[in-house]
């Protein structure tokens, strides 16, 4: 092949000349070909290429723009030299074609035509040519980067090919990272979705085989960081929909439980998210049906002595078990005397204060009597109600007759408990909605918000009524287990949907885990060691707590020591009060992870020692290159540009970000501590961030004096 400036020598001598400005003929001379039989780099090749075809420059949005414009002609050209050279066994000039196929993909419609072109069935057989083979896994690999998920699925069914691929070049570093890489990349797009895939494609990839292959191939001492890094996300994917492809390598989960010991961060909640997807499809939900008699003879029969030394300690007449035993009776009291006064104004303000007492104050019942036979009959006592829970409504329209404040906020308390006693969620957060517009400080509005099925809605309701002052500790509670349900969800998703590259999200994802660990240790610190959500936050508090502190534990996890003697007092207490101790999905992850992490740190550590010393390097996004003609390949591939020069901010190194501490707390509201990707910056200072105007106007009186804008 011969240089640069010869090649400008032949450029004329080879293109057959066009005839009135029409594009060049598609059937190329003999001499095309011969040029490309001793080219020196694929950079060379691809050069020529495009000189050739007075191609725009594929490396700016400008020039794949002109592509859209000129597609079918370009194609056409370039497909009919395709054709020729797989006639002449062309080796370079076929792997030179892919190549400019691969980077025309970093544009997502040309990638899209192309592949309706047959893009993949060009590519595919290229992998049995030595000569090609690191050329065509390097189009896979940024095909795969740049596409979209109809273009990975398709790739994503040539993961057998992949494998045996793989497993045919031990020993060749180059073929096990690429071919990683591209499964990571194509894989995850069959796996990582809500809705669980069809099991003929989940069938077609052999995850089980995909999974059993990487997990060999990281621990090769070839393994770049690179390829590890996509090995992780490869892994974890495979976690949502294939639970028994994972737990059938088992090796596999304790190279995940490993990962939360990495001095990465992201790679430890992201390795936390895998493990706690694991669990969802045998988990049972956490719902309990409260029955007063069980708990009225669970007490009779009296507490274990050590149960009542730890309710003496935390204060009796604080504990939910004698809370609601006396919210109970207090809210038959209310009833009777409501019989005889008939004053509902009166029973509506206990009503209210009992709701925001306890969680099962507020019960089903009538006024009864037996008639001439002795049987049981529902009497009319001259009420507007015959079921008592129907005296909501009726007690907050009297509430409201009165107008104070006060009766205010009691009657939006009634019309709240009255929509969620009867499973009118969407009424109790348009209610808990009106109410807060009207009093901001109304605590329990905002846990009726958090119920519904919008995570963010309802993690941002929570934290802003834990600012509000008068939350009675039942409210207040019960918004802290909602805000460490809602983060914790929303964590793991967002890690779990995250580009590789996108630091906002992976630092939201991690943001979400730290809001719910400091809430579940807020909860397990001040909720009455009876609460039947202890089991669940502590279940949180353990997990979280091994994911954000990582190698900051000993490898006995001695420090969680409190939090598993909490664990087996709570345990305790449920058995007691005849609470069923369900298999919650966040339950079988904690024994999972518990049971796992000693045989972890024994046969992954020091992988985990080597990744972590992997991961510090500068160097540590950049794949392996065995030999020149790769490295400028991948250069040439990789390289996108602005019309200004400057680099493609869409274009990041394809490893997860390092997270701090630090970029974590930028996606953190500086008022109420929401995590949010969608802050808004004061228009003062720039620095601190909020929900919403009305975290900054109640943050004000505390940021004023540090506000350069005041």
């Amino acid at each position: 092949m011969p240089g640069p400036g010869a090649r400008k020598n032949n450029r004329h001598k080879n293109r057959t000349p066009a005839a009135n400005g029409a594009p060049p003929p598609f059937n190329l001379p003999d001499g095309f070909f011969a040029d490309f039989d001793h080219a020196a780099t694929w950079s060379i090749v691809v050069e020529y290429l495009c000189d050739y075809f007075q191609l725009p420059d594929l490396g700016t949005r400008s020039g794949l723009k002109k592509v859209h414009i000129n597609f079918n002609d370009i194609f056409k050209k370039l497909d009919s030299a395709y054709v020729g050279a797989q006639r002449r066994s062309n080796e370079k000039l076929m792997g030179g074609i892919v190549g400019i196929w691969a980077k025309m993909c970093a544009d997502a419609i040309l990638r899209d035509k192309l592949f309706h072109e047959g893009l993949l069935s060009k590519i595919m057989p290229l992998l049995e040519y030595d000569s090609m083979r690191h050329m065509a896994l390097n189009a896979l690999s940024v095909v795969t980067h740049h596409g979209g998920q109809v273009a990975r699925r398709e790739i994503a069914r040539k993961n057998p090919v992949l494998v045996r691929l793989i497993e045919a070049h031990p020993d060749d570093a180059k073929v096990m990272e690429l071919a990683t890489v591209t499964m990571a990349h194509a894989t995850s797009a069959v796996l990582s979705v809500e809705d669980p895939p069809d099991n003929g494609i989940v069938k077609e990839i052999q995850v089980r085989t995909v999974l059993k292959v990487t997990v060999d191939n990281v621990r090769k001492p070839s393994a770049t960081h690179y390829m590890m890094d996509h090995a992780l996300s490869l892994l974890t994917s495979a976690t949502r929909h294939c639970p028994e492809d994972c737990k059938a390598t088992p090796q596999m989960l304790t190279l995940l439980v490993s990962c939360l010991r990495s001095a990465n961060l992201t790679a430890r909640c992201t390795a936390l998210g895998g493990l706690i997807r694991l669990t969802a499809n045998e988990s049972e939900p956490d719902r309990q049906n409260f029955d007063p008699q069980s708990l009225i003879a669970a007490v009779q029969r009296g507490f274990p002595e050590n149960l009542s030394q730890v309710m003496m300690d935390y204060g009796p007449e604080r504990c939910d078990t004698t809370l609601t035993l006396r919210s109970t009776l207090d809210y038959q009291n209310a009833m009777m005397r409501c019989a005889q006064d008939k004053d509902l104004y009166s029973l509506g303000r206990t009503l209210a204060m009992l709701i925001q007492r306890t969680e099962f104050a507020i019960g089903e019942g009538m006024f009864q009597g037996e008639d001439r036979h002795g049987r049981r009959e529902t009497l009319d006592v001259g009420l507007p109600f015959t079921m008592w829970t129907d005296a909501l409504p009726h007690c907050a329209r009297a509430l409201r007759a009165r107008g104070a404040p006060a009766d205010l906020d009691a009657a939006d308390v009634l019309d709240l408990k009255y929509y969620i006693i009867r499973s009118r969620i969407p009424d109790a957060i348009a209610q808990g909605q009106r109410a807060v517009a009207r009093n901001p400080d109304l605590a329990y509005a905002y846990y009726a918000i958090s119920m519904g099925a919008d995570h963010q809605e309802g993690l941002r309701a929570v934290k802003k009524g834990l600012k509000c002052k008068g939350a009675t500790p039942f409210v207040r509670n019960y918004m802290l287990w909602r805000a460490v349900e809602h983060a914790g969800d929303l964590g793991v998703t967002v890690l779990q949907d995250a580009p590789k590259e996108s630091e906002a999200s992976h630092a939201e994802g991690v943001a979400f885990l730290m809001s719910a660990w400091e809430d579940a240790k807020t909860f397990i610190a001040e909720a009455p060691p009876d609460n039947r959500h202890m089991q669940t936050m502590l279940n949180w508090y353990i997990i979280l707590t091994i994911a954000i502190k990582g190698p900051e534990l000993g490898e006995g996890l001695a420090e969680l020591a409190p939090a598993k003697r909490k664990l087996d007092l709570s345990t305790q207490f449920m058995n007691m009060l005849s609470f069923r101790i369900k298999k919650t999905q966040m339950r079988l992850a904690r024994e999972m992870i518990l049971k796992l992490y000693p045989k972890a740190i024994s046969e992954w550590g020091a992988w985990i020692q080597r990744f972590d010393e992997l991961d510090a390097h500068a160097d540590r996004h950049k794949p392996i290159s065995l030999t020149q003609a790769d490295d400028d390949l991948a250069a040439w591939l990789e390289n996108m540009k602005l019309e200004d020069g400057a680099e493609d901010p869409m274009h990041h190194e394809c490893i997860h970000p390092k997270i701090s501490v630090n970029n974590v707390s930028l996606y953190r509201c500086s008022w109420c501590g929401n995590p949010s990707a969608v802050l808004r910056k004061c228009g003062g200072c720039g620095k601190t961030r909020y929900c919403d105007g009305q975290c900054q106007k109640k943050h004000w009186s505390e940021h004023r004096t540090d506000c350069k804008g005041k």
